[in-house]
Order: C-alpha cells, then structure tokens, then sequence
C-alpha cells in the first residue's frame, strides 16, 4: 500500500499509509446502505409509504432530507474523521499538514462532494428520476476517476480542503488524543514555555511518540524534540523521548487549569 510524507509543523515528515482505494468504495456503501436503512425508516414511520402529500415535504427536508444531507460531515466531525463505515474500514481523514482537520477542512470536503448527493439530487429531479440518475452516476465515476488518478488516492474534496484518507488500525479513544490524567496532587511542571504550542502541536508529538513506541525507531522522536527545544528556547539534557513525554505532561498540566 502507498505511503506518503506528511510534514507535520515541526518540520519533519511522518509516513502515513493512504487508505486503499477498496477500503473508501467499501465504507461509501456501508454508509449508504446505513442512510437507506434511515430513510425507508422515516418514510414509513412518518408517512407510512412512500406517497407524501404537499404538506408532507417540509418535514420529509427537515427531518430526513438534511440528515442525510449532513450525515457525512457531522460523523466526522464528532468521530474525529470518521463515518461508521470508515471506523470499520479503520480509514480516518487527515490534514496533509500533519494535524487534524480543521473546522473549515471538513467543510471544504464536504461542500465539495455535492455532486455526490444523490438524495438531494433524486429530489430536485423527482418528477424525472432518469435526469437524477444519470447527474449521480456521471458524479459517482467522476470521484472515481479523480481518486485513482492522484497520487494519495484524494477525491476532488480532499484536494481543495488539503486532506487525505489514511489508514488506522486501532480504535480511537481519549488515548489517540492530546489529554493525559494528570493524578499526581504535587505534579511540578518543568517547561512553563509548553503553552507557547498549540494543540495540533501537542498532537503531533503525541502521534510521533506513539508510532516510536510502535517501530521503536526513534530517529523523528529526536529531531521533534531538538525542533520543540528550538521553538520554546529550551535547553536540557533529558533523553528526547522523556523530554517529549514530559512536554506533553506539562502542556496537559497546565491548559486543564486555566
């Protein structure tokens, strides 16, 4: 499976392998077949069937068509770059800078698949489903031809929002992200300098920590230290895992007692 270099903001790239083109077409049908699964369900309990009167088509929009319609951007807002059928493929978006995406990256990817939005398009094009169908298909090849053409398997949202689909084999939890317990009643922070960096900073040397301890090779856990020493004029001696782990305690220590 590819991989590709991601820089991260410290300057030192990360090699991530890109989530292979069956893995996304296997999560896009589970995540289809879950909003059919949602919208047969609705149409029943609400109308019964499928004839909806006039006065039926505000609710159908608000309740089942906007549903569907931000289904994608909310699960992987909420589920840290993941649909249900990305969590399990173990695919998850990521920023092409490193970190997690932004806000405004998840949003640029998801405004950017609208040609992908069958249902709306199935309901503008009600009264003439052929025109619906061909509008669909013509969008679903054009994804397809556009993932497989770029070199990290990006569809046109990933390239205008700067993010890719990487995979991931385990599952994520409050370990895959930037927060640690501090227990200790007397902890003593060492690196007052640590809230000079910001999240997505913590979280890079967060993930460089945690593929070090999975290759145990440790050459980028080295290089992210002396860039942190240099970005927070540091100078100290600790071997550069523990300076990072003591780094990351710090940061924790102190931004949840704000």
């Amino acid at each position: 499976m590819p991989l590709i270099p991601i820089t991260t903001p410290f300057n030192v790239d990360i090699e991530f392998e890109v989530a292979e083109f069956y893995k996304r077409l296997l999560a896009y049908f589970i995540d289809f077949f879950l909003i059919i699964i949602y919208l047969l369900s609705m149409l029943y309990l609400l109308f019964g069937g499928f004839k909806i009167g006039e006065s039926g088509i505000g609710l159908l929009l608000i309740v089942v068509m906007l549903p569907m319609l931000f289904y994608t951007l909310f699960s992987e807002l909420w589920f840290n770059g993941q649909t249900l059928g990305k969590k399990i493929l173990k695919i998850k978006v990521a920023s092409l800078d490193g970190g997690e995406p932004s806000l405004e990256q998840y949003l640029l990817r998801w405004f950017m698949r609208f040609y992908e939005w069958g249902f709306l398009i199935f309901f503008l094009f009600w009264e003439n489903p052929g025109v619906g169908f061909i509008i669909i298909f013509l969008g679903g090849i054009t994804s397809v031809i556009i993932i497989l053409a770029t070199r990290k398997n990006q569809r046109l949202g990933d390239i205008v929002a700067g993010t890719v689909v990487i995979n991931t084999r385990s599952k994520l939890t409050v370990k895959d992200t930037i927060f640690m317990n501090i227990a200790e009643e007397n902890y003593k922070v060492k690196f007052q300098e640590v809230l000079r960096l910001s999240d997505r900073d913590v979280n890079t040397i967060k993930s460089v920590l945690s593929i070090a301890q999975k290759t145990h090779k440790y050459d980028m856990v080295n290089k992210v230290a002396t860039k942190v020493k240099e970005v927070l004029n540091i100078s100290d001696d600790m071997y550069s895992m523990d300076f990072l782990e003591k780094i990351m305690e710090d940061y924790n220590y102190l931004s949840t007692r704000e």
